[in-house]
């Protein structure tokens, strides 16, 4: 059912009740006049004919026939005189007024008074007198055809009225139904010109601005969307550029430690056997080859310090936590001023490959720069399960971050290794927080995520 049938429903019948009230009122103020004007009718012909009917009783039946005809019909009376024995002798005649018109039967017992009847008893009989109400009701019901007509006419009037007026009213709705349709098949350029009415202008003008706000929103959701694609794409390229790097890393490991690592020590194990044998024919070649033994040596030494910076090779032969206990011991053998504290309480719990070098990688960075840069004495190094996840700490003693390090990466050593560990750890899905800890030093903190067994697969 359409808005405007509504209305026009609602307006029509909230008329029909009024004009139903003002017809009920009506029908019973006719209901009381009728009733007044017959009932004192009837009381007033009961005295007038009781005031005369002594006189003409004494003269006899004859004349009191005589004189009620001659009296005739006494406004809404029928009057009625019976002899001694019970017969009638006379009867007042018909009304002539509206004669041969009757009101229906239902509106006749509507408004008809309660039965009204004198009756005047004399020697040689009796008069009754009842009062008869059909003329009044007839009058009655001429009255309520014309009230009824009128408010059937009303009510057609109003009605059409009222039709073409919401008609009119809602017809703007009827616009912005439209416009909604369209914007609910995709059509998101739909615009409303102004609208007739208040409440049709100000709808029309918060349409036209949700129209707005829903492009905006659909195109901002697009260009985040785009974005989302574009990060995934990039972390993507990264988890594959760091995993290619890491073979890389791993085979030219390989290569220093079973290549070079033998080469060198072939040199050294010549340079010493040349040196033993020279010694006493030819001492400066004997210096010379132990010279050139020394330098095998710390170039070995050198070779050796650097592999597990290209890749913990131990890190794949027996895991995280002894990879981290082998970090710690390397670090206090090269810096035997500084104490570390390793806090391993990971359990067994599953780690992907990537999740495990990160966290490797995060301990190193974080040892690094705070022996490089912060000239830290005391370090703890915590790993642990924590939401889900594995949390490393790395809390130090050192000097802390200088303002404005973020923006100076780059200009020394270890920032460009916290943005590629950032990255690394954002690729993986977990969190990256460096800074500086009261009173002293610097905290940084990485977790990832424990491994699924499709990232596992992966």
């Amino acid at each position: 059912m359409s808005l405007r049938l509504k209305i026009h429903l609602l307006v029509g019948v909230l008329v029909a009740l009024f004009i139903a009230t003002v017809i009920v009122l009506v029908v019973d103020n006719m209901r009381n006049s009728v009733r007044e004007e017959v009932v004192a009718a009837n009381r007033v012909a009961s005295q007038l004919i009781n005031r005369t009917v002594w006189l003409q009783a004494a003269r006899g039946t004859p004349a009191m026939v005589n004189w009620l005809q001659s009296v005739g019909r006494v406004r809404s009376n029928d009057i009625r005189l019976f002899d001694s024995e019970g017969t009638e002798r006379y009867r007042s005649p018909p009304s002539p007024y509206k004669s041969g018109r009757d009101a229906p039967d239902w509106f006749t017992g509507l408004i008809s008074p309660p039965p009204s009847e004198q009756s005047i008893t004399f020697p040689d009989g009796k008069i009754v007198v009842q009062a008869d109400a059909s003329r009044a009701v007839v009058d009655a019901w001429d009255a309520f055809l014309v009230l009824a007509w009128s408010g059937l006419g009303t009510l057609v009037l109003a009605n059409v009225v009222v039709y073409w007026l919401v008609g009119r009213t809602v017809k703007p709705f009827g616009e912005i139904v439209a416009a909604l349709n369209r914007l609910e098949a995709g059509q998101l350029n739909v615009q409303l010109m102004p609208l007739a009415g208040t409440e049709a202008a100000a709808i029309g003008a918060a349409f036209n601005r949700m129209v707005v706000g829903v492009g905006q929103r659909i195109e901002a959701e697009r260009r985040a969307l785009h974005a989302e694609r574009e990060l995934s794409d990039r972390r993507d390229l990264a988890r594959w550029i760091e995993r290619h790097l890491e073979q890389e890393r791993k085979l030219i490991a390989r290569e220093l430690h079973d290549e070079l690592g033998q080469s060198v020590t072939a040199m050294r194990s010549l340079a010493l056997s040349i040196a033993q044998r020279s010694v006493e024919r030819d001492p400066p070649s004997a210096q010379a080859a132990q010279v050139i033994a020394e330098e095998s040596s710390r170039l070995y030494d050198a070779m050796h310090g650097l592999i597990p910076r290209l890749a913990p090779l131990v890190l794949d032969a027996f895991g995280l936590a002894d990879a981290l206990r082998d970090l710690v011991e390397r670090t206090c053998r090269s810096q035997p001023q500084v104490k570390i504290d390793l806090d391993i309480a990971l359990g067994d719990v599953q780690l992907g490959t990537d999740a495990t070098l990160a966290l490797y990688r995060a301990a190193q960075e974080g040892l690094t720069n705070a022996l490089r840069h912060g000239g830290a004495t005391q370090l703890r190094v915590g790993l642990g399960a924590h939401e889900g996840g594995a949390r490393l700490e790395v809390r130090d003693d050192g000097a802390g971050l200088a303002a404005g390090w973020r923006e100076k990466t780059g200009e020394d050593g270890g920032h460009y290794g916290l943005r590629w560990l950032a990255e690394r750890v954002g690729v993986l899905g977990g969190r990256f927080t460096i800074e500086n800890a009261p009173p002293r030093g610097v905290l940084l903190q990485v977790w990832v995520p424990f491994a699924t067994p499709e990232q596992e697969e992966a």
